[in-house]
């Protein structure tokens, strides 16, 4: 098969829809080289995320030739392109589809991350949602299939945009590779001075802002035994400053490291520095840095609520997003009992199995197929 990639995001983005991006289709390319991918993007830039690029014959990567307005070829003009270069199908990585590709007999899939501009239309602009929901309208309603990557995104396309359940298929995401390597003593001694890591730590990684709700863990640190310290790992935003004047306020400057800029290539070490990892978003289409904690060996408290269960598993701990007194309880626990933080890395490791990429691939190929 001749497959084709909205791939704007696998070039240009470097966290989660890039990330997703990337690791289908070096997934997909490595376990079927039979078939030829190709990554439709409106630019290139140098990327070293995109170095595996390198390995693999039966991946082409596709530019606009002659277009002015680049963003108008991804919607529409691109169609041609796929029918010039007999695709069989196209998947649209990030929620969209070309206008037009269900008249030009190209079979076609949109993943679906999440509906959070539904869920917490607040945080987002009049126009943007406007934009959001049209087009994911208008790609579910043309697409073959749709692949929602957890159970949670599913229910809620079904329930607040009335896709019909029988086009939806649950395909989870993995994590790349490079979790999986425990780290040496040397590497995390390295990674630990580069950042001044304190020796023991709890961790959070994710963009700083509301709907991750990085507040909670702050205001759990008065009551979490020794003092441990919070390392958070993120893209700030305007919500930063709300956590600072809450730290301020309480007089918690001295227990929490913002790190920002942090390279992909440390997070390994970070991870597995760490005593215990926290994820307290009140949302998310998956949760993917849970995922890489449990892979990475790290125990996992995360918030109940949306579909981070899905990605710890029965292993890890949940907690109510707006209770911090049983958040730091919780902490506690896992912070002072040695046996309870084996058994958790334990589970969260043969969970992380379930994510393999080999059988993932199979997922996706098996749901081409059937188009």
């Amino acid at each position: 098969m001749k497959i084709g990639y909205d791939a704007k995001r696998a070039f240009l983005n470097n966290t989660g829809l890039g990330n997703y991006s990337r690791w289908l289709v070096k997934a997909l390319a490595q376990y079927y080289p039979e078939n030829t991918y190709y990554l439709y993007t409106p630019k290139v830039k140098p990327n070293p995320l995109l170095n595996f690029l390198q390995q693999f014959n039966n991946i082409t990567t596709v530019t606009p030739v002659g277009k002015l307005i680049k963003s108008w070829w991804r919607s529409k003009g691109i169609v041609e392109d796929l029918q010039r270069d007999g695709i069989d199908i196209y998947h649209g990585l990030s929620h969209e589809l070309p206008i037009g590709i269900g008249d030009g007999g190209i079979k076609s899939v949109v993943t679906v991350h999440d509906l959070i501009f539904m869920r917490f239309p607040e945080q987002f602009g009049l126009i943007s949602r406007a934009i959001y929901l049209l087009k994911i309208t208008k790609a579910c309603a043309v697409a073959g299939k749709i692949i929602a990557i957890s159970k949670k995104t599913k229910d809620d396309l079904v329930e607040l945009l009335n896709v019909d359940e029988g086009k939806i298929k649950v395909i989870y995401q993995g994590c790349d590779p490079i979790f999986k390597v425990e780290q040496s003593a040397e590497q995390k001694k390295i990674v630990a001075e580069k950042y001044n890591l304190p020796v023991e730590f709890i961790l959070s990684v994710g963009t700083i802002e509301e709907r991750k709700n990085l507040l909670l863990l702050v205001k759990a640190l008065p009551t979490i035994e020794n003092n441990t310290p919070l390392v958070v790992v993120g893209k700030p935003t305007k919500y930063l400053k709300q956590v600072k004047d809450y730290l301020s306020t309480n007089n918690l400057n001295g227990r929490v490291i913002f790190l920002h800029g942090v390279e992909f290539a440390d997070l390994p070490a970070i991870y597995q520095l760490a005593k215990v990892f926290v994820y307290p978003s009140r949302y998310e289409g998956f949760g993917i840095p849970v995922l890489e904690a449990i892979t990475c060996g790290t125990p996992v408290i995360a918030a109940k609520g949306s579909c981070l269960e899905e990605a710890g598993g029965d292993g890890s701990v949940y907690v109510d997003p707006n209770d911090p007194i049983e958040l730091a309880d919780k902490l506690n626990a896992v912070l002072s009992n040695e046996q309870l933080r084996k058994k958790m890395i334990a589970n969260g490791k043969e969970y992380s199995l379930n994510f393999e990429d080999a059988k993932l691939a199979d997922q996706l190929m098996q749901l081409y197929k059937s188009l």
